[in-house]
Parts: C-alpha cells; structure tokens; sequence
C-alpha cells in the first residue's frame, strides 16, 4: 500500500525523452522525466514542484524537485478551482486578492533559488549600466589531442616514414645466418621487429605461422609477398615440424581465410596409417576450419571465424563487409583473390551452429544431435522461478515458508506468499526485423530450427496454414497492433517482423518464444509463439503477462490456446494468471484498461514496467541472454539497493500519510484488502474521468466559433486565427518552462545540449511577436520598455500574453483573447 497511495495523486503529466551520450561516455543513454504534480489543493501563489528522475545508462536514477512557477494567474485560478478541499485539509485560506487578474499585470517568477537567474521584470535588467555576464571561455574537449597536433605531428609521421625503409638493417647480408650469399630483403609484417632477412631464414621462421604476410625491398621501396612464392609448404596429420614420409599434396591454388588477409597456401596432407586420413579431420586439428567436408579446397582459419563472430555480434558487422574488408586487406590497391564469399558464409554460419552444440554441451552425452531436444540450446534466465533448479521443494506451500520466518497477520502472509514466486512474460513483435521474399525453407533449410530461441518451423508453418485473416472488434482506443493486424506490409515479405517472448523483470528471450509474423500482429502468431514458450514454464507457477494490446488479448486466451495443433496446445489455468499493459504503453489505453491493467496495481509487480521487450529488437536473441548472464549478478545487487532505499522512502511517506488521514486510514485498508482478495469489489484506486473539455475538443470548439465568424463576413485581421494565435502562445510558455528545468539540470553536470533548444524555442519566439503585432500590439510596447539584456536566455524572455497585461494594456489588443487563453 506504500508504494500505491502516490497513485491517488491527481494531475500529474510525465514526458519522457531519451538523449544519447557522446561515444567516448561510459553510460549508453540518459532518460530524463519531469512529473509536474499539481496536489489536490494549491494555492494560487504556491510553485509547482517538477521532480525531475534522470537515469544514465539505465543503472542508477535521480530524482530532484524543481521549483516551477504558474505560469500564468489563470493558471493558478485554474489550479485552485481543480478541489475545494482546502479546507478539509485545514490549509490555510487563499487569498482573493490574488486571482483578480482583472487588476494588475502579471509579473512572471521564474525561480526562487539564490543561483538561478532573476526575474526578467526586474528592474535590473532595464538597467543599461549592468555589466553584461562574461561567457565562459570554451575548452577543448581533448587537451592532448591539441598538443599532439602542435607538437608530436611532425616526428610522428617522420617515424612512419622511417619504417617504409630498411631501418636499422642496412648490412646488405642476411645477419641470421651469417651467409655473405644471401641477401637480406626480406621482413615480416605481422611479426613484433621483424628483422631484415634472406629467403631461405624468413621461410624457417614461418614454418609455424604460413599466414604472416612479408615483404621484399627492391632497393627503393618494400613489395608485398607471399611464403607460398618462397617455397613454405605446410604439413597437415603431423605435428609442428615433422614432414609425412606420405604426403599428398592439396590443391595447387588451395585458400585461407584469415583474420589479416586471403592466403594462397601450399598444403600436404597426411597419408600415412598413423593419423586420421580425412582431410577436413587433418585441416580442423590444425585450426582450419573446411568449406566442405569432402576435398576441401577452401578454409578459413577458426581466429578469423571468432573475430568475425564477435564482430556481428557487437558491431553488428556483416559477412558481406567482412570478407571485402579482408580482400581490401589482402592487395589494397584493387587485385582482388579469387572468389571465396559464398564458402565464407557457409564456413561462418556452420561455425556458429557448431559453437551452440559444444556451449550447451552437446557432444559430451551419447545423445545424438540430431535428437536434440525443442529449446535446450537457449540460456534460460537463472533468476526466474524454475522448480527443481533454484526453488524449494515446498515451494507450492509458499505461505508456510513464510510463517516460519515472518510474524506477520495471516492476510498479509497470505497476498505475500502469492506474490513470492511469479513468472513474469512480456509478449510483443518488431516489425523492423523483416525478411524479403528471396528464399524458402527448401532451398536454404535451417540447422537445428527449434533448438534455442525460434520456434519449430515446419509445425509452425502448417499450422498458418489454416489460419485466415482475424477480424478483432477492440474496446479500447488506439491499439494499432490491431488494427493494422492483416494489413502491415506484407508484400514481397517471406516475415514482416518478429513477435516474440521473454521474462519481463530479467529480459532474457524464452526458449522457442521467437517466431515470425507474415501479415502483422494476428493473434494466432502470437498464441502459438506464448504456447510455445510454456512449454517450458511449469504450468502451476503464478504468471504475470505483460502486452501492450492485453485488454483485447486476454479475452478469449484460453479458448485459442487449446485450438492449437496438439504439439503447443495447453491449457492455461487463469486463476494463477494476470495480465497487464507495460507502464509506457498504457497511457493510450482508455480508463477502464488503466485499472484493470495497470502494473502500478498488480501485486507482486514491484517496480517491473513491462517495456523491457523493446530493448532487445536491436540485439542477437543468444548473445543478448550470454551478455544478460554476465551482467545479472550486478543488476541485481543494484535493484536490491534501490529496493531497500525506496522502501525506507515510501514507509516514511506512507507513515506521515497515514497520520494526516487517521480518521480515514481503517477504510482504506478494508476497501484495499477486499479488492485483492476478490478484484470484482470497488478499485479503490480508480478515479474519475477528468471533468470538462480537453485540449483537442476546445481547439475544434475554437475553430467552429472562427468559421462561423467567417460566414458571417467578417473579416480575419490575420491569417493567423486568434485561436491558433494563443495556442502558439501557451505552446512557447510550455517549452520555456521545459527548457529552464533543462537548464537547471545543466547546473549538476549532466550532459543536455541547451543550445539546440534554445535555438528551436528563439524561432518559436519570433514567430510569436510576428502575431502579436497584429493582436496584442500592447505586448511589444510593454516589452520594449523592459529593455531586456541581450545575453537574457530564450527560456527567461517574457511571453506577455493577454494573462500577463493589465486590464487597462488589454484595451488595446484584440477583444476574446484572456477567454481563449483561460
């Protein structure tokens, strides 16, 4: 109950905008959230507190109240009339006198702290003799980087230069061997100090390194070579430097791949008794990996397979940039080799299927491959509840767990021991991560389709088969998912996106809860994908499902799931389920959805928000749960931290809380706990529906009044109407409050770009005094006699709206402007 009493605050708007950190930074983004709360009763000259939650890199969140100002003495009429239960709240009475706008210009307030900037109705600013304030010098962001380009250049690039010659060897012998003979014109490139050397020393020391590119000096300059031209031949079956008294030689133009270029290399492969005669066998001993498994021809070394892996995988790298980045890096000035793409992709690909076997452990059991089972190749998430690995074996009698250890009240036991072991599910689909019709299972199959992540595609396939177009009648407003459910795009698609599942408090993908969407989000993709994905969850687990079009979703849920094929077809026990709308998502569904649900009223949700599914769109479902793996232990002390913080927090609120409303405190509780004990009670969190017009209904209310006005004759002062006139207006005074929270966290270090908006807010501006010409001439007179200092911000400059004039400065400006405004 501590942590849902701040859902009875009334008016509170969030706005959420994530900003991107510069490369060098080590967070990845910073969030920042600014709640202004209007409490239930406010005077009309209280400032409204901003608290303002920033969170960098998604570890740690901040939040910080911000004093902000009405606007506007409407405004503060506005805030005042929103309750009348001031006096219920034994506050101190408001005084008239302040909510008479009729009376006197209003002066805005900008802030009362010491350090911010002053009111632009001082009259210090009119002041001409003020001393304007010094802008602070720039610094380079890179103080070495300055002084290596005024001092370290020069000798830098002289030291290059000296590396394209012969350097400290200039004896024209090989001083290796010692031979007069022979001449040193040879030196290794990806050698540490590689020495000028003869031919027959350079192939010698290479006997165990045949990819190392080397060089000749033709007495001018150096020129690429190869140790296949100097005669290096490498040994397969046998180890580093003994020869087969057999030997069969391979393929006269026989290719490497590796990490630094494309090698031509002459290779023997074993014929002796003693070893394995197979020659893919002979190659992967030797860290070559084979293009094909019967007289391979073409190989790539398994570094080069493991840099290319980690490449896709962090940089998002594909084959296609890799391998030309390695034919740029085997003759850059355009000769290219010959044409190994096609056996790199297999190569690689093949690699990674063997890479998934050999980590999940395949090969140590005489189970076959072939035989593996559906989803035992995924990284299950080890913090989830999974009964007979990391739960009791009592666990189901959750309740007698915690009477052993708690002393608490028989109802609080029980709502806890429901809330202690939850299955959270977050369902959702990308359609960014779409597939072109430009292959078939037939003609490039899959290699263990199944085994990890995806679902069984030949069983998924037949059962779309008989899947027709769905046709939903939602209850709720914009739920595009829906509406667009048949119709996103799907020609010349094989996939239009991915739906997929995973575990909403850690964000690990489920095993088989990946599959693909042909023709959007229907509902049938997405219940065979969450059928799919049980299949793994023990089924008496409590569940929480999470999805953003859940209202409509969870409806007939259990009746599409048992009309599935017999492979998924399960029946879900919806006693032990509940279903919710991610936090972010919910804001667009209607009231009765924002009730029933709401994470924020879920017990046992805690602080989980659902939106953890669309973080992982961008990332390689395995490597995400490996880099999940690796981070877990960390991101769980650290909510573990923040838990214990914010619950000292929340008991000290709900205590004060509790005390100021004693009288009121027994039925609260009793309305709170039959609501959890049965949901079809009163919601003693439900609220009313806001009184009155919004915003969009009395801008149409504004333009009929203008059409009308037209019809009659009328004629406009502008094409501008008045309307849209105080629009612009009230949208400028948004921004400029906006911007000053902005600029008061520039104060504590963060890394927000004022300049940016501050220029988007001074375009804003102009076009207003363009309008105010026409309408509140009286406003550029008043601002002229401000005489307000150039360096005043965009955010701090007076707006002068009809709410800000007097009644006498109104006099001359166009009549119905304070009511539109109001």
């Amino acid at each position: 109950m501590a942590e849902r009493t701040d859902t009875r605050r009334s008016s509170i708007q969030r706005r959420t905008r994530p900003r991107r950190l510069p490369a060098s930074s080590v967070p990845t983004d910073t969030t920042t959230s600014h709640s202004f709360t209007i409490p239930t009763a406010h005077l009309p000259d209280t400032q409204m507190e901003t608290f303002v939650e920033t969170s960098k890199g998604y570890k740690r969140v901040v939040v910080e109240p911000v004093s902000v100002s009405p606007s506007s003495p409407v405004k503060r009429m506005r805030m005042m009339e929103r309750t009348d239960s001031s006096q219920s709240l034994h506050l101190p009475a408001a005084d008239s006198s302040a909510s008479t706008e009729d009376q006197q210009a209003y002066s805005i307030s900008l802030w009362d702290q010491e350090e911010a900037t002053s009111d632009v109705f001082d009259a210090s600013l009119a002041d001409p003799s003020r001393p304007k304030k010094k802008k602070k010098a720039s610094k380079v962001s890179d103080p070495r980087m300055t002084e290596w380009a005024e001092v370290h250049r020069d000798r830098f690039l002289e030291a290059l230069l000296w590396l394209d010659g012969r350097g400290w060897y200039t004896q024209p012998s090989c001083s290796r061997c010692g031979n007069p003979t022979r001449k040193a014109v040879y030196r290794c490139c990806d050698c540490s100090h590689g020495p000028l050397v003869c031919a027959e020393c350079i192939v010698a020391d290479h006997s165990r390194n045949p990819l190392h590119w080397i060089e000749e000096w033709t007495g001018s300059y150096f020129k690429r070579r190869s140790l296949n031209t100097l005669g290096l031949r490498v040994q397969l079956g046998h180890i580093a430097g003994e020869r087969c008294l057999l030997a069969r030689s391979g393929h006269h133009d026989f290719t490497i791949i590796h990490h630094n270029g494309i090698h031509q290399i002459s290779v023997d492969f074993c014929g002796c008794a003693l070893n394995d005669s197979d020659p893919a066998v002979q190659l992967l001993r030797s860290s070559f990996y084979p293009a094909t498994g019967d007289r391979p021809q073409t190989c790539a070394t398994l570094s080069c397979l493991d840099e290319f892996h980690a490449l896709s995988l962090h940089g998002k790298t594909t084959a296609y940039d890799y391998y030309h980045a390695l034919e740029y890096r085997t003759s850059g000035c355009g000769m290219k080799p010959l044409d190994r793409y096609r056996a790199f992709l297999r190569m690689a690909r093949q690699y990674r299927h063997l890479l998934l076997l050999k980590r999940r452990g395949c090969g140590h059991t005489s189970i076959a491959i072939r035989d593996t089972k559906p989803g035992s190749l995924a990284i299950p998430c080890p913090a989830c509840p999974r009964p007979g690995v990391n739960l009791p074996a009592n666990w189901m009698d959750a309740r007698r767990l915690l009477t052993s250890k708690l002393s608490l009240p028989i109802f609080s036991l029980f709502l806890m021991a429901r809330c202690l072991y939850i299955m959270f599910i977050a369902m959702d689909a990308c359609f960014r991560l779409k597939r072109r019709l430009i292959g078939s299972d037939i003609r490039d199959p899959g290699l263990g389709t199944g085994w990890a992540y995806l679902v069984e595609w030949e069983p998924y396939r037949q059962f779309l088969l008989t899947v027709t177009d769905q046709k939903e009648i939602s209850t709720c407003t914009g739920l595009a998912a829906l509406d667009h459910a048949n119709t996103k795009f799907a020609r010349g698609y094989s996939a239009t996106g991915v739906g997929a599942g995973i575990c909403a408090r850690h964000e690990f993908v489920l095993a088989n809860g990946v599959g693909d969407l042909q023709r959007g989000e229907r509902y049938a993709n997405m219940d065979y994908i969450l059928a799919s994905l049980l299949r793994h969850i023990a089924p008496l687990l409590r569940k929480i499902f999470s999805y953003d079009i859940a209202c409509q979703w969870a409806k007939d849920l259990k009746n599409c799931l048992l009309a599935l094929p017999p492979l998924v077809r399960i029946r879900l026990a919806m006693d032990l389920c509940r279903f919710a709308v991610p936090k972010m998502h919910i804001n667009a569904h209607i009231l009765l959805c924002r009730l029933l649900f709401s994470l924020a009223l879920i017990p046992g949700s805690g602080g989980t928000d659902g939106e953890g599914i669309e973080r992982l769109w961008a990332a390689i479902a395995g490597f995400w749960n490996w880099s999940k793996l690796l981070g877990l232990a960390k991101l769980l002390r650290r909510r573990l931290e923040n838990a214990k913080a914010e619950l000292e927090k929340q008991e000290d609120s709900f205590r004060v809380f509790s005390a100021q409303q004693a009288e009121h405190v027994p039925e609260w509780v009793q309305m709170v706990k039959d609501f959890e004990a049965d949901g079809s009670k009163p919601n003693p969190y439900a609220m009313s529906e806001p009184e009155g017009l919004t915003e969009a209904e009395v801008r149409q209310a504004l333009e009929a009044e203008d059409r009308e006005e037209a019809e009659k004759g009328r004629v406009a002062l502008h094409a501008v109407a008045p309307s849209e006139f105080m629009v612009l207006g009230l949208e400028i005074e948004d921004e400029q409050r906006r911007l000053r929270v902005q600029a008061h966290l520039k104060r504590t270090d963060t890394t927000i770009r004022l300049k940016p908006m501050r220029k988007k807010l001074a375009k804003g501006l102009k076009r207003l005094r363009e309008l105010q010409a026409t309408y509140t001439p009286t406003s550029l007179v008043c601002l002229a006699t401000l005489r307000i200092a150039d360096d005043v911000p965009a955010e701090d400059i007076p707006l002068l709206l009809p709410s800000a004039l007097s009644a006498s400065e109104r006099d001359g400006c166009t009549s119905g402007l304070l009511e539109i405004e109001s």
